[in-house]
């Protein structure tokens, strides 16, 4: 029996959730989106009840999704702390990790460039990106950012390119799929959600993973879908090479990718020196959003007490 781990991070997204099944459903305030946001708080839940079960003395939850407002914290136990919003570090977007002592990913998706569903890494205006001549999936940034604070990766879950996209980038990686070939008419959501929680309790004995720290140099070609003219003002704003519509970075460890990648596809100069106003105003976008989607729901629930 592996050592039990008793704080666990989860970092949430959407697209590889039960309930996206389509780009509208990732994409702010559209009512798919709204139930996909409910789908994923459900699936959530089940997982931190299964982990309370299990005997987690901490659970936080990073809402990971566009905005970081995606989570609905009412139908997610209260012992659970849910994370809303970016920070600006010392982990990036996460803020501080604290004790965390491993990660678990819910709801993930494939790298920019290859055929898993709804795949892109970090934004859709990155049409490819390929490190050292590979694909880069999001959970390489996330597990490296965390890797500094000793924190494990112990449980993946996405669709089965990303989840084997992630068991090639971390050795002894836990992965659960969701497959959506079938499309949603013939996906049976709770049998889903079972055998998520189950794998996850099962995760908690995974002590053979180690903090994601891959060794560098790393050199980056990020395709812009947007062409060329796109390209070269990102390049020219940041001081990057480009070719054609392929930006170049040159790193030295994989949290100085991160933060080039991130100033690529989220930041100006100007962003970046007003940084906390800046994340005040997208994180107060984000709980207008998050109200929204509140709305849609009592609007839904009134139709059918009326029908």
């Amino acid at each position: 029996m592996g050592r039990r781990f008793k704080r666990i991070l989860i970092i949430a997204d959407i697209e590889g959730s039960s309930g996206c099944w389509n780009y509208r459903a990732s994409s702010f305030m559209t009512p798919e989106w709204a139930r996909a946001c409910v789908e994923m708080s459900r699936d959530v839940s089940v997982v931190v009840k299964a982990l309370l079960d299990a005997g987690v003395e901490h659970i936080s939850i990073k809402d990971f999704h566009r905005t970081g407002y995606n989570l609905l914290p009412e139908m997610i136990n209260a012992k659970s702390e849910i994370i809303h919003g970016y920070r600006r570090g010392p982990a990036p977007g996460f803020g501080d990790p604290g004790k965390v002592q491993a990660a678990i990913f819910l709801g993930m998706h494939a790298a920019s460039g290859t055929n898993g569903f709804l795949a892109h890494t970090l934004t859709s205006r990155i049409e490819q990106l390929a490190v050292n001549g590979k694909p880069m999936a999001e959970i390489e940034l996330f597990a490296s950012s965390l890797a500094p604070y000793g924190v494990r990766p112990i449980l993946y879950s996405g669709c089965p390119v990303s989840c084997a996209q992630a068991r090639t980038a971390i050795q002894y990686l836990t992965t659960y799929p969701i497959d959506k070939a079938g499309g949603i008419e013939a996906f049976d959501t709770e049998s889903w959600r079972f055998g998520l929680a189950a794998a996850v309790v099962e995760s908690l004995e995974n002590d053979l993973t180690v903090p994601y720290q891959p060794e560098g140099p790393f050199r980056a070609l990020v395709k812009m879908r947007d062409g060329e003219t796109t390209a070269r003002r990102i390049a020219n704003r940041w001081k990057f090479e480009r070719k054609g519509n392929q930006i170049l970075i040159n790193a030295s460890s994989i949290q100085e990718l991160y933060m080039d990648l991130i100033r690529i596809c989220y930041l100006t100069p100007l962003m970046e020196k007003t940084l906390p106003f800046s994340l005040f105003i997208y994180n107060f976008w984000g709980r207008i959003g998050l109200a929204w989607v509140r709305r849609q729901i009592k609007r839904i629930e009134r139709k059918a007490l009326d029908s």
